[in-house]
């Protein structure tokens, strides 16, 4: 199936196996939650239901300090949706805790450690160029 957007977590090269993997399913969960690119639900041989899941890839990049901010800058200005964990949420009790720590924080300040977008193919890779996948 071809799809005429692309969907990418960008996840900061420093941190911790545990931060990366947090990083990731709490970004992406942003974009599965307000997009549409849920597919159908699963059923197994034994008729066992389960649920559905993102219908497209989603490639996941390993980005530096520096990197993650231009991306994030480059992203603002293409108007491309995005989800942001920073640096203080790996301390923050809960959801709410969450978006206290985030509104305590101008933009040009955020301490970005991953974020995911979805976008038109042609700005996403624009705005990804340079990075390389997370290995």
């Amino acid at each position: 199936m071809n799809f005429d957007t692309k969907i990418a977590v960008v996840v900061r090269e420093d941190l911790e196996v545990w931060q990366k993997l947090n990083v990731t399913a709490f970004t992406i969960s942003g974009i599965a939650g307000t997009q549409e690119v849920m597919g159908k639900e699963y059923e197994d041989g034994s008729s066992r239901k389960y649920l559905p899941m993102i219908m497209q890839p989603i490639l996941i990049f390993s980005a530096g300090r520096d990197e993650i901010r231009m991306v994030y800058a480059k992203a603002v200005s293409r108007d491309v949706v995005m989800t942001i964990y920073t640096e203080e949420l790996f301390s923050t009790p809960n959801d709410d805790a969450n978006r206290t720590a985030v509104r305590a924080v101008g933009s040009d300040d955020l301490k970005l450690v991953g974020m995911a977008l979805r976008g038109r193919k042609k700005p996403m890779d624009r705005i990804l160029k340079g990075l390389t996948l997370h290995p």
